[in-house]
């Protein structure tokens, strides 16, 4: 069965090292399936790669709010690369899902 959706999700690179990248991927609200009968998603949230172990994690609802406070402190304390890699390791130790296409 294949879906069609009418938009594209808007994804944003916020971060990219050698060793994770981390994009913003925010659903359209207007998003709708051509196919009205099937329920589409809306999966706001992050998604960090650890290139390392070529695993990713998808987060949303509660742990993208975390890691949304994350982002504002990031904003008003400008922190080094070793404490954004150190946050990353974090959430990266969660990983499951083997990166098949990126």
């Amino acid at each position: 069965m294949q879906f069609v959706f009418r938009r594209k999700i808007p994804m944003d690179m916020l971060y990219n090292s050698d060793t994770y990248s981390v994009m913003h991927l925010q659903v359209d609200d207007a998003l709708v399936p051509v196919r009205p009968d099937v329920p589409a998603l809306a999966r706001h949230g992050f998604e960090i790669v650890d290139k390392r172990s070529g695993k990713e994690i998808y987060l949303e609802g509660s742990w993208a709010e975390q890691f949304q406070a994350h982002l504002r402190a990031w904003q008003e304390n400008a922190p080094t690369q070793e404490e954004v890699e150190d946050t990353l390791a974090g959430y990266a130790e969660l990983a499951q899902n083997p990166v098949v296409v990126h």
